[in-house]
């Protein structure tokens, strides 16, 4: 076992006694985080999962990075499908059942089509297609995203950062990045369960300029005019389980139609 699978004291829980499944690196990642207030989030959440708050609040995160190392387990790397930019919009709830902590995507945009169907297909997710570019510069990232064939605007642009400081470990920082668990539903309704590993999150402080964040909105959430927590990490490597069903039924809203490769 590789020295991340082999290092585990700072998880909640253990690791799965299954094998994982497939495994990527997370690069130049920022995490924008606004405090709600947890009744605006709660109706468009699945049944069976509840707002996890910090100090009264809960937290919706967006997030800007980009992907590669990307391999299924026991299959050659696909071309094409290694390396792409991907952006999250999401939020921090428990399982009712069980009352584990974990990650809810209201959605998840990706600049290669392939990887949003098998998405979608696979781990029962709410990814979009869209044009994305991302610039590296020698201080700052660029970055920006278009969905695609989209009913509503989905559009973001931004500048960020690292500031070179490590970020102050514990509390509220913790709360928002150490998730080992995503929960979603199925189309039939069912709750599901991904689990997912990595080393604790390296994460530095960050500044950030928004030009165009419309994602919040287009899912049926107004931020705060306030200024967001800011965090940034350079790299991270994660390992993802298979889909587990659990023990509720779920309603969610209906997701929107994925596009066909070209368009």
């Amino acid at each position: 076992m590789n020295k991340i699978l082999s290092t585990t004291e700072h998880r909640p829980w253990p690791l799965p006694k299954s094998p994982w499944v497939m495994t990527q690196r997370w690069n130049d990642l920022l995490f924008a985080h606004w405090p709600l207030p947890a009744a605006e989030l709660t109706p468009l959440l699945p049944e069976g999962l509840a707002v996890d708050t910090f100090d009264g609040s809960a937290w919706v995160g967006v997030v800007p990075f980009w992907m590669d190392r990307i391999r299924m387990r026991g299959l050659p790397t696909i071309p094409g499908t290694n390396r792409f930019p991907e952006l999250n919009l999401r939020t921090y709830v428990r399982e009712r059942h069980t009352n584990q902590a974990g990650v809810y995507f209201f959605s998840l945009d990706a600049a290669n089509p392939f990887a949003v169907s098998a998405a979608r297909m696979f781990f029962h997710l709410p990814y979009y297609w869209a044009h994305m570019k991302l610039k590296r510069g020698e201080r700052e990232i660029e970055y920006s995203s278009e969905r695609l064939l989209s009913r509503k605007p989905a559009d973001f642009r931004a500048r960020y950062r690292s500031l070179g400081q490590p970020a102050v470990k514990g509390g509220l920082e913790s709360f928002l990045t150490e998730r080992y668990a995503l929960f979603t539903a199925r189309k039939s309704g069912e709750l599901v369960r991904v689990n997912i590993h990595h080393l604790p999150w390296p994460l530095e402080l960050a500044e950030a300029e928004f030009e165009t964040n419309d994602l919040p909105q287009a899912h049926g959430i107004r931020l705060p005019d306030t200024k967001p927590l800011l965090q940034y990490s350079r790299e991270l490597v994660v390992y993802i389980w298979a889909v587990e069903p659990l023990p509720h039924r779920a309603t969610r809203r209906a997701a929107e139609p994925v596009p066909a490769p070209g368009g």
